[in-house]
């Protein structure tokens, strides 16, 4: 089969672009703008475009399908002509679902976790040798791709987006893919250009609870009450399947699981990563894994890419990276590093990147979520609030959403890196969080200070 990407530089397209060719499928894609890791794992491959553009001669009548990603607009040329061809057009979620409609489809669906989730599952199941397909949001660590797809596996295991599927679909990613085992993280409202409501938001993941296959299952955080409720309230005939956070210490930097057989040291931390394992236990189990081999697999977890990242460590001073933005995952992250080294001082910087974080209505929920540090950095862009069409967003309305007088604001690249290059990290923990690249912050003289 011939299939054309619109949008392949994504970092969903294009590994599923790099897996449909290791399948033996012809692939062509276009794009307007392809940023690294992709450009050159595209490039490796053949699969680069020889120029950036939209170019509607490569819609033609030899292709067997045309997947659309999200970066591009409803009137893109290249849509419009294979509208207008008649051509087969999937949404990404929508290729998914017809590639694993006759596999137990295994789906990861929450605010906040599912990433991490998802990639615990995953190599649980490459520990124990277990060979499923898959779609995560991260780089992990032994896999080279984030997309796996094989005629034969019995299991795909998806990570659940919230987020529309394509210009052309606005249903959630996560609607699509009817699952015969689900998990529910967490609900906490995000994506408010989409989802303008909190009721709005909470009624797509009743939806995708009312789209688990009869007879299928849902795992769900029960300390989560909105979650409760939603799972408590379907009337779809699936098996439910409630979760806690397991019981732990941490003992000198070292987080300690309570287990049947005792207690295991962990390398991830954090009462909420604690949470996500609980969840993950429980759906591998569903796949065949058994106790013991789970939390034996975990000992060896590292985390997800982006999610409590080390960059760097000194003797006394330690850099971490965090893809937390949302006001629930910036509450968790800060919580997780500040019981994890409560003797060290805890220096935070978030960056404000998101149409969301960015919102003045919406900053009142990031209320509280830096109280635990003790020097905290705010970091956005005017530039980024411009090309968001939002009104500027002033030090002071920061300082009031957040409920801090102290916090530092920095609204131009140079000034905020200038003030972590000074910094004195004696004794420190540095904490970065965003879904952005700091204005291009460098992160290798970053890690040198650390050394």
């Amino acid at each position: 089969m011939h299939i054309h990407f619109i949008a392949i530089g994504g970092s969903a397209m294009h590994n599923l672009a790099l897996a449909l060719q290791e399948r033996g499928y012809t692939i062509s894609g276009s794009d307007d703008v392809i940023f690294e890791p992709s450009k050159s794992r595209l490039q490796s491959k053949g699969l680069l475009p020889e120029a950036f553009g939209w170019f509607p001669e490569k819609i033609h009548g030899g292709l067997d399908a045309v997947i659309l990603g999200m970066h591009a607009k409803a009137d893109n040329p290249e849509l419009l002509k294979a509208q207008e061809m008649g051509l087969k057009i999937y949404s990404y979620p929508e290729f998914l679902y017809e590639q694993s409609k006759y596999k137990t489809r295994v789906v990861i669906g929450g605010s906040h976790g599912k990433t991490t989730i998802t990639s615990m599952i995953l190599h649980v199941l490459k520990y124990n040798d277990i060979e499923v397909d898959f779609m995560v949001g991260a780089q992990l660590d032994g896999f080279d791709k984030m997309v796996h797809l094989t005629e034969d596996n019995d299991f795909i295991v998806l990570e659940g987006d919230e987020y529309l599927s394509s210009p052309i679909d606005r249903r959630p990613k996560f609607h699509l893919y009817k699952p015969n085992i689900a998990l529910l993280s967490g609900i906490a409202w995000d994506h408010i250009n989409v989802f303008p409501t909190f009721e709005n938001y909470v009624e797509q993941f009743r939806i995708f609870v009312d789209s688990i296959v009869k007879g299928g299952s849902i795992t769900y955080n029960e300390e989560d009450s909105e979650v409760k409720k939603v799972v408590e309230a379907t009337e779809n005939p699936i098996r439910k399947f409630p979760y806690t956070t397991p019981e732990y210490r941490v003992v000198d930097g070292i987080t300690y699981l309570e287990t049947p057989d005792g207690e295991m040291p962990l390398e991830v931390f954090g009462r909420h990563n604690l949470n996500n394992l609980a969840g993950a236990k429980w759906v591998c189990q569903q796949m065949g894994v058994d106790e013991e081999d789970f939390y034996e697999a975990m000992t060896t977890f590292k985390g997800a890419s982006k999610r409590l990242e080390k960059l760097a460590e000194g003797s006394n001073k330690i850099a971490f990276k965090d893809f937390a933005h949302a006001p629930s995952k910036v509450r968790a992250t800060v919580g997780a590093v500040r019981e994890q080294y409560p003797s060290r001082k805890l220096l935070a910087c978030l960056e404000l990147h998101t149409y969301s974080s960015l919102n003045p209505e919406f900053l009142k929920q990031y209320e509280g979520t830096l109280d635990k540090v003790d020097h905290a950095v705010v970091f956005y862009s005017l530039d980024a609030l411009k090309i968001k069409g939002l009104p500027e967003v002033t030090a002071q309305q920061i300082k009031d959403a957040f409920g801090r007088e102290d916090i530092k604001v920095y609204t131009k690249a140079e000034d905020f890196q200038t003030f972590l290059y000074k910094y004195n990290f004696e004794n420190t923990i540095l904490l970065l969080m965003s879904s952005g690249n700091y204005g291009n912050l460098d992160f290798n003289k970053l890690k040198m200070i650390f050394k």
